[in-house]
């Protein structure tokens, strides 16, 4: 099977439901680079969403490090402004981290693509353990592209260490995996919990799933499903556990209307239980929707929040502030080099704002990663390419 498509591994009226509103180009948030990358010891191409840490973020970049595969960065603010120290270097042996890191028990967990040596062909599942004033892996797993197909998302872990993740192609049928590493008997075993099909349940999950509190696990795949944009656009999913296994389910499937269509960003829960996400493209505007599926009983309400300008939208997880204010990027938006936006609610009607437009200038562009908040409510993110050096930035929108 052809590798899907995404628009991070490839590099104004709105229309809103029960409402119509007009953005603004004008930002209340002050946008400044933060750090430029060098493509040196500092890594280049910081492609996926900061993680918050100790007094600063945790990130990953694609390129650069010492042997050229990516770094794991730390980025902290000091007298002197924000500094970038590398505190993992992938090896050849690893692969190049196309996504985040995820923390758990003072550990981060991270999947890294295209690593060979250790006689897979898709990369690596990788434990990373402080040592020495960095981190050192421990590899948990080889993909292979026949056998369970090749990683892509953050990986995410339950309460028991237990860690769970995606992958895009490849698989029992070809459309990819859900899939489970645990720890037993001395070493990290897989177990796959379900394999795309790549029919009405979708096909090429491009996000990392997600726990609600019952331990069901959600997210989304980037093509397929039952209707529209030729052979499908999409679809939102649960896997849910139960005695004898897990349980697939579609909740949604896109049509490639109003309602958007290829999903390659994932979803996040608000504390109500409601999912929220957003499509890539199609939609009013064709440059994605952001939408809400709240659940009622046995079934899902599909609720249309935005239609976003531009030609390409959010490849990566939107970032709930309060009940109220959603934050996420374009990757293309309306200016070709990606946006950062809000959608907020007000008097019961959602509206949308353009906070920055990129240029792929100084100021970066194409916004592979999300937003991440610090306690004072700014706004944190990458850029895949731009700034002083090209090899990409980290900025911020201070409020």
């Amino acid at each position: 099977m052809q590798r899907i498509r995404s628009s991070f591994a490839w590099l104004c009226g709105l229309v809103i439901t029960l409402a119509f509103c007009t953005s603004t180009p004008v930002s209340a948030f002050t946008f400044q680079v933060i750090h430029d990358f060098a493509g040196g010891k500092d890594g280049s191409a910081p492609g996926y969403t900061l993680l918050s840490g100790k007094r600063g973020f945790i990130g990953t970049a694609f390129g650069g490090g010492a042997s050229g595969n990516g770094i794991v960065f730390d980025l902290k603010q000091k007298t002197s402004g924000w500094t970038v120290k590398p505190i993992y270097n992938f090896a050849d042996t690893d692969g190049a981290p196309g996504w985040g890191v995820t923390r758990f028990n003072g550990s981060l967990y991270a999947n890294a693509s295209y690593a060979g040596v250790f006689g897979g062909d898709c990369g690596s599942a990788l434990q990373l353990n402080p040592a020495n004033g960095g981190y050192q892996s421990v590899l948990m797993h080889t993909y292979v592209q026949k056998q369970d197909g090749c990683p892509t998302g953050n990986l995410v872990l339950d309460a028991s260490g237990n860690v769970y993740g995606v992958t895009q192609d490849g698989g029992a049928n070809g459309w990819g995996s859900i899939f489970e590493l645990a720890y037993t008997g001395g070493a990290w075993t897989e177990t796959i919990l379900y394999s795309f099909a790549g029919g009405s349940d979708g096909g090429a999950p491009y996000a990392g799933p997600i726990f609600d509190k019952a331990g069901n696990l959600y997210g989304t795949a980037t093509a397929r499903g039952n209707a529209g944009c030729g052979q499908g656009c999409g679809t939102v999913y649960e896997l849910s556990p139960g005695k004898s296994g897990w349980t697939y389910a579609v909740i949604y499937s896109f049509t490639g209307g109003d309602d958007g269509g290829q999903p390659t960003a994932g979803v996040v829960l608000d504390k109500l239980g409601n999912l929220y996400g957003a499509a890539e493209s199609y939609g009013a505007q064709g440059g994605g929707t952001v939408f809400e599926l709240s659940p009622s009983g046995s079934t899902w309400s599909f609720n249309l929040l935005a239609s976003l300008p531009g030609t390409g939208g959010p490849v990566v997880s939107l970032t709930l502030a309060g009940a109220s204010t959603i934050y996420g990027t374009s990757f293309f938006g309306t200016s070709g080099y990606g946006a950062v936006f809000r959608v907020k609610q007000t008097n019961g009607l959602w509206k949308y704002r353009d906070l920055h437009d990129f240029t792929g200038g100084s100021d970066g562009g194409y916004p592979g990663g999300g937003i991440t908040l610090d306690a004072g409510g700014n706004l944190f993110g990458t850029a895949v390419l731009g700034g002083a050096n090209n090899d990409g930035v980290i900025y911020q929108l201070a409020k």
